[in-house]
């Protein structure tokens, strides 16, 4: 049984957006006396079966928050190891999404991102650009800040709605709940736009530690809650 996307939703419920946050892939590796690049490596593998369980739960947009504007900060090597992590695993995530109906597409910027990648997102999307019963957006190269700056700068007026047309991916719909793992209890710059009336729910495993009975059991804390979306704060106030 799925929310529906109005004022509020009864507890019970199973989210039908979600998205995730995975934080803690180098201090993974570092405790087990690995690389960073193998921890990222790990990582990527963890998002695709994450991916395929969302879909069997019946989730209908994943969105997973990969590689942050921010993160051009990191040094060189590791910058450059992530690059190598999705130039590779886009494919592969491709091959393992397709036959379960699938689709993948990429939320953020093109610009800076070298052509191996874009050639491999290019692939992953086109692989999958037939499926429907679920889609996973792969935030690469995003920042929630700069995805408004950059509506805002094209906005002319219309409203709510119209705004959100020029978000880089319109048909993203806010997201039920928000998962973070790792330990920390901050967004950081991820869905500034659609996280308003999210339910967050914070883990502190560390992202490739983060299994399927971890993912059910977020769900099920988001099936307590019962969400108004503002509507119950309104009417407090008016009273």
């Amino acid at each position: 049984m799925h929310p529906i996307n109005d004022a509020s939703s009864p507890a019970g419920c199973l989210p039908r957006t979600v998205a995730l946050i995975p934080d803690g892939n180098a201090r993974w590796a570092a405790a087990r006396g690995l690389t960073t690049e193998q921890g990222h490596m790990t990582a990527a593998a963890v998002a695709i079966m994450r991916a395929r369980d969302a879909c069997e739960l019946g989730i209908e947009q994943l969105s997973l928050y990969s590689f942050s504007t921010e993160n051009w900060s990191r040094s060189a090597i590791e910058v450059d190891s992530l690059m190598g992590v999705f130039a590779r695993h886009f494919g592969r995530a491709a091959e393992a999404l397709e036959p379960c109906g699938i689709r993948i597409r990429m939320l953020g910027l093109r610009t800076g991102l070298p052509k191996d990648v874009l050639e491999a997102v290019d692939y992953a999307e086109a692989a999958t650009a037939h499926n429907s019963k679920m889609t996973l957006f792969v935030a690469l190269n995003y920042g929630g800040r700069q995805e408004l700056l950059d509506a805002a700068q094209r906005y002319t007026g219309g409203g709510e709605q119209a705004f959100r047309r020029l978000l880089y991916a319109p048909e993203m719909q806010d997201p039920d709940l928000i998962i973070r793992t790792g330990g920390e209890r901050r967004l950081s710059n991820g869905f500034v736009w659609h996280s308003s009336f999210s339910e967050l729910h914070f883990v502190d495993e560390l992202w490739p530690d983060f299994t399927r009975e971890h993912f059910e059991a977020a769900l099920a804390d988001f099936g307590t809650r019962v969400r108004t979306r503002g509507a119950q704060h309104a009417a407090d106030m008016a009273g």
